[in-house]
């Protein structure tokens, strides 16, 4: 099964047609190119799941596109999505930011769905999908080191509660470096993909490995990888796995 998870930073593109003179004015326009480019892009990729991170889902910004259906209708996907504030965020009323999402698109049957929230941080949305032999959350953590502390207790007892293997994948900010979630990792049986530690931010030159695939026993890695590809800040991880089936 082929996994790729991809922060595509709502289709704003990078370099300098990104950059206007007012600082995060680049995330105020959007680019049907940049879109077009990175749906073709995972086409070519033939993926199984796709967890997208930071998608509109129709606001003005993307000119009323939901990008995560626009996605998964190209791939033939089924998808979820929901916007990762929280109901109760002052966010949601917010034009624009309320239609900022994470989205779930998967080829293979999905046998339940569920959205969890953190109790801190702005971004709090975890998306639970289920499929027949594995469950997989999708995250985006918070950029404050202590609300991100907080974000992994919440977050290993949710895989603790799981009932089949794990994989757990995001963008994790973790910019202080990879040890911020070793004992997450440790205390929930996790062990990353990329073992190798690429980094995958800023996509144009990379430094920082903020985004992550970690899974637990019972699956087996056959292939990872961090391309060389520039259409959002971050580059995007593709993960070949398969699920060990227990002898019966």
């Amino acid at each position: 099964m082929r996994f790729v998870l991809y922060n595509i930073r709502y289709a704003t593109g990078t370099g300098p047609a990104f950059h206007l003179p007012v600082p995060g004015a680049g995330y105020l326009r959007s680019n049907s190119r940049v879109l077009d480019r990175i749906t073709q892009y995972l086409k070519s990729l033939n993926p199984d799941l796709v967890g997208l991170i930071e998608i509109d889902t129709g606001s003005i910004r993307s000119g009323l596109v939901n990008q995560a259906k626009q996605i998964a209708d190209s791939l033939g996907h089924y998808s979820t999505y929901e916007c990762k504030y929280g109901t109760t965020s002052i966010n949601q009323m917010v034009p624009i930011v309320r239609k900022q999402a994470n989205a779930f698109l998967a080829a293979p049957r999905v046998e339940g769905e569920r959205f969890h929230y953190f109790e801190t941080g702005i971004k709090r949305l975890i998306i639970e999908l289920e499929l027949e032999d594995v469950a997989v959350f999708l995250v985006h953590l918070s950029l404050k080191f202590r609300h991100r502390h907080d974000q992994l207790r919440h977050l290993h007892e949710l895989v603790k509660r799981a009932s089949k293997p794990v994989i757990v994948a995001g963008d994790f900010n973790t910019f202080w470096g990879d040890h911020e979630i070793f004992l997450f990792m440790e205390a929930s049986g996790l062990k990353s993909a990329n073992r190798l530690g690429l980094p995958s931010y800023p996509s144009r030159n990379p430094r920082k490995e903020l985004d992550f695939v970690l899974y637990s026993n019972g699956i087996e890695v056959t292939q990872f990888d961090v391309p060389d590809v520039r259409f959002s800040d971050h580059r995007p991880l593709i993960c070949d796995f398969q699920v060990r089936r227990a002898p019966t």
